[in-house]
């Protein structure tokens, strides 16, 4: 088997400093990518700045003969969105590959929740994916070459309790990543959406006494292919946790058609619109938006 490998590649990772972030830009740089470790050093709530991650991280990718560069910019901001796409065009001129790994991480209950609190989750998230995707997918469609991931979550993309602001962001990066998937796919870039699970600093305050082995080194490897040149997939998500690789998707039910419906008919036929048995997978870069549409029009009128 051939190595797979990114010489020459500039890849940029956000929250690179620790944890994930760090395994990606560790295994791409020890494949000869040149890396941009993006890290501000904040907490776990995304409180406060440490430079001297970021500055660590690289430290130890060149000791293992890596090359790297630390850019502390937030992604939480437009402005520092670009900065940190354009550190690695004013390092070697050009960006390969993006993966959205930053966040950060509240409890809070929805019921007493402050929109203070849900915007700083959100920010680094979902509008973090946002800045730092616009910066860079003009370059990438212009090279005519890229590759994106953003980073999802199991129990972001399921829901656990107290994580309204982490669920709706790692739920909305499905629609960006569509859109990158579908508007990229003319020039060659292609986005799909890893959901880790992995025991990191983020896990602090969880009872992991029952977990399997669940290191971030254990992630990398399908992080890596995604984000290799070779890649074959595109508008997908694929889960990693403990050593299973698995694609999630959305799929929809055949339902079932009248000429009109009533409250009463529709509670007749729950059973038979909820009833998987004929699900099809929704894929944006194979079946869009709009033969969806041709798909349940042909529904609607009874045709197979």
């Amino acid at each position: 088997m051939v190595d797979m490998r990114f010489d020459a590649r500039v890849a940029v990772i956000t929250g690179s400093g620790r944890g994930l972030g760090f395994e990606y830009a560790r295994l791409l740089a020890s494949r000869g990518a040149h890396v941009v470790i993006n890290d501000n050093g904040s907490t776990l709530d995304g409180s406060g700045a440490d430079q001297s991650i970021a500055a660590e991280a690289v430290r130890r990718i060149e000791a293992e003969g890596g090359e790297a560069i630390a850019c502390t910019a937030s992604v939480a901001t437009p402005e520092g969105g670009r900065a940190i796409v354009e550190s690695a065009l004013d390092r070697w001129g050009r960006i390969d590959v993006l993966i959205h790994n930053a966040g950060n991480t509240r409890f809070d209950d929805f019921a007493t929740i402050e929109t203070e609190a849900f915007r700083s989750v959100v920010d680094v998230h979902l509008l973090g994916a946002f800045h730092v995707t616009h910066a860079a997918f003009p370059h990438m469609r212009e090279a005519g070459y890229g590759r994106v991931v953003l980073t999802g979550s199991i129990g972001g993309l399921y829901t656990m309790p107290q994580t309204v602001g982490y669920a709706v962001s790692k739920s909305g990066m499905i629609g960006l990543n569509n859109v990158i998937a579908i508007e990229g796919a003319d020039r060659d870039v292609k986005s799909n959406i890893i959901l880790p699970g992995a025991v990191t600093r983020m896990a602090e305050g969880l009872d992991i006494s029952q977990y399997p082995p669940m290191g971030p080194d254990m992630v990398a490897p399908m992080v890596g292919y995604l984000v290799h040149e070779d890649c074959a997939v595109t508008g997908e998500l694929y889960v990693s946790v403990a050593g299973r690789l698995a694609r999630a998707y959305v799929t929809e039910t055949r339902g079932v058609w009248r000429p009109e419906w009533s409250i009463e008919s529709v509670a007749e036929e729950i059973g038979a619109i909820r009833d998987p048995a004929e699900a099809w997978t929704f894929h944006p870069a194979e079946n869009g938006f709009a033969e969806h549409l041709t798909k349940s029009f042909a529904m609607a009128r009874g045709a197979n």
